[in-house]
């Protein structure tokens, strides 16, 4: 679960060299940055740039957001882009009122609970995700299309440009980025549109190549001069259908179609409202189950005076009210158009109450069951109790970038292509992946996020923005799969009760605990005291640490002033920007 690469072009014009690499001291790389008007964290530096391009041509918190989000695809290609879906949460200022767009990947016409399973048996994952069956399809566009035609203030046209600019002329690729295609070499071998962009000779380019993308320049200038009906209905359209359906020898070939692309629909859904400790915080619905699984847990642990308490205790029991969230998460949620899900009692107050009797604060569960939030809401129907749900190997790459605009707009915003390199599958002549975001669906049932034709998988994508006194307070949000949930959770934690600063915060240690016999940590953290402080309550780690999460963050001052908050240590180190500095 990794990485991708692409190719350098050494003959490269001097003079594009000098332009990726000359770039304004105001905008000199930092994971941190204070200041007033427009401000933007994204994982990436030509990404921020980017957005902060348009704020300084006057347009609003949407216009640079997607053009953060366009140049991520060049930069990032691996993790996102306009083969993939994802979730924006728009704050509208002058309407003092939150909006999401969700444009999660849909499965084709053809999808149905068994398309997974093979002689009864579930089919190998890793063989599943590099195959033309685990694309859905792409809603990216059309999210950037609803976002821009209803709440921002510039043409697709012209918000393209700042990446087709970095594609056409090309970046540098550092070392993270390079790891992560080495990861990959093995799937990416088998697309050989994808090896001709990511890979040299076989093998990962190396750190300090320049990587051109010009097949992905002419499609964002098809899509600057035709809009979204080349996407997903002329040429664009017919490339990503040949592709997921001839996508190679010994590949599984998918069955997409025309209509299933041109029948694509992105949706306007009122986010999730939940409080804790004096914030409102506003979450995505489903099908994200991040905004449903942040909140019960963010309830559970409203019980709890953790402001008294030493730092180990606070993470035991954020460890164990995400173990409960999880453990309902799992059996629950998915797809509102195809699933009633039981969110207003997995939501209650009274709800959280009764599951915080089940933790111990002084040791971990071993495993937590389902409850039965039924009772906690007004439901009539007599519904189907789940069983409970093994957790899905839900790959953990995606990005998240976070931009606000002088008016005070501002937009948190999840997307990706599910695993690292998504399918694998390059479109030939358009220079972007495709997603594997098919395989986000449970592979057999009954379960409420089977597979289903027009269904959108179960995602953890979790933008967040919370609100003290009717006022922006921050957002927050990250890639990671299922980790996005915890690294959320933790973040408001470490922020909201432990008293950290943002950047603090955001560079702290994460655990995730997903209801398993083990939590996720990352590099360094076993072994260490806060480590065996914990395991004095059970606690128990993943024998293989992972960096988890490149979260970004915004944090709206007392004295009117914005931070914007990257990785300080994650990813390669993320990009923090604003208009103007603060003094």
């Amino acid at each position: 679960m990794t990485s991708r690469p692409c190719r350098a072009f050494p003959s490269l014009l001097v003079s594009s060299i000098i332009i990726i690499a000359a770039a304004p001291a105001a905008w000199a790389k930092s994971p941190v940055a204070t200041g007033t008007g427009g401000a933007v964290a994204t994982i990436s530096e030509q990404a921020s740039q980017s957005a902060m391009t348009i704020l300084n041509q006057g347009g609003n918190a949407v216009d640079a957001a997607v053009a953060a989000a366009a140049t991520l695809g060049v930069t990032d290609p691996f993790s996102c882009g306009i083969g993939g879906g994802g979730f924006m949460m728009i704050y509208l200022a002058k309407d003092k009122r939150v909006i999401t767009i969700d444009h999660r990947e849909t499965a084709p016409a053809n999808f149905k609970p068994t398309i997974f399973q093979q002689d009864g048996k579930e089919l190998d994952f890793e063989q599943a995700v590099a195959s033309g069956m685990s694309v859905g399809v792409p809603g990216t566009v059309r999210g950037w299309h609803e976002a821009l035609d209803r709440y921002g203030s510039m043409p697709l046209k012209k918000v393209l440009q700042p990446a087709v600019k970095v594609a056409a002329e090309g970046f540098r690729v550092n070392g993270n980025f390079s790891r992560l295609v080495a990861s990959n070499e093995g799937k990416f071998k088998q697309f050989p549109a994808t090896a001709r962009l990511y890979l040299r000779d076989g093998k990962a380019l190396p750190e300090g190549s320049l990587l051109r993308n010009p097949d992905l320049a002419k499609a964002y200038r098809e899509l600057a001069a035709g809009g979204i009906k080349v996407f997903y209905e002329g040429k664009i359209a017919r490339a990503i259908v040949d592709a997921v359906n001839q996508p190679g020898a010994g590949v599984r070939a998918g069955a997409m179609t025309m209509a299933d692309l041109a029948n694509y629909e992105a949706r306007i859904r009122q986010p999730l409202r939940s409080t804790y400790r004096g914030y409102d915080i506003y979450g995505m619905p489903l099908p994200s189950s991040g905004g449903v699984a942040v909140a019960e847990a963010l309830n559970i642990l409203e019980g709890f005076d953790l402001k008294t308490m030493p730092r180990e205790k606070v993470e035991h029991l954020y460890l164990e009210a995400s173990r409960l969230a999880f453990a309902d998460r799992n059996a629950y949620l998915a797809d509102p158009e195809y699933v009633e899900a039981p969110v207003p009692g997995l939501m209650s107050k009274d709800y959280a109450a009764r599951r915080r009797e089940l933790i111990n604060p002084q040791r971990a569960a071993a495993r937590a069951e389902a409850g039965d939030p039924y009772p906690f809401q007004n439901d009539q129907s007599v519904p189907l109790r789940p069983a409970n749900a093994k957790l899905l190997s839900e790959s953990a790459h995606t990005t998240h970038l976070t931009v606000s605009d002088k008016e005070g707009n501002i937009v948190s915003y999840t997307f990706t292509i599910e695993s690292w390199g998504g399918s694998g599958i390059t479109v030939p002549g358009y220079g972007f992946l495709l997603n594997n975001e098919m395989t986000d669906f449970d592979f057999s049932g009954p379960h409420p996020n089977v597979p289903e034709a027009g269904k959108r998988p179960r995602s953890s994508m979790s933008p967040t923005l919370a609100f003290k006194d009717g006022k922006p307070a921050f957002s927050i949000g990250s890639p990671g799969g299922s980790t996005i949930i915890t690294t959320v959770l933790q973040t408001i934690v470490n922020h909201v009760d432990l008293g950290m600063s943002m950047d603090q915060a955001v560079d702290a240690p994460r655990l995730s605990e997903r209801n398993n016999a083990v939590t996720d940590i990352e590099p360094g953290f076993g072994g260490s005291d806060a480590s065996k402080a914990l395991e004095k309550y059970g606690q128990r780690w993943s024998p293989a640490p992972q960096e988890i999460g490149a979260a970004n963050a915004l944090l709206f001052n007392a004295d009117g002033t914005v931070t914007a908050v990257s990785e300080g240590k994650r990813h390669g180190v993320g990009s923090a920007l604003v208009q103007k500095k603060g003094h």
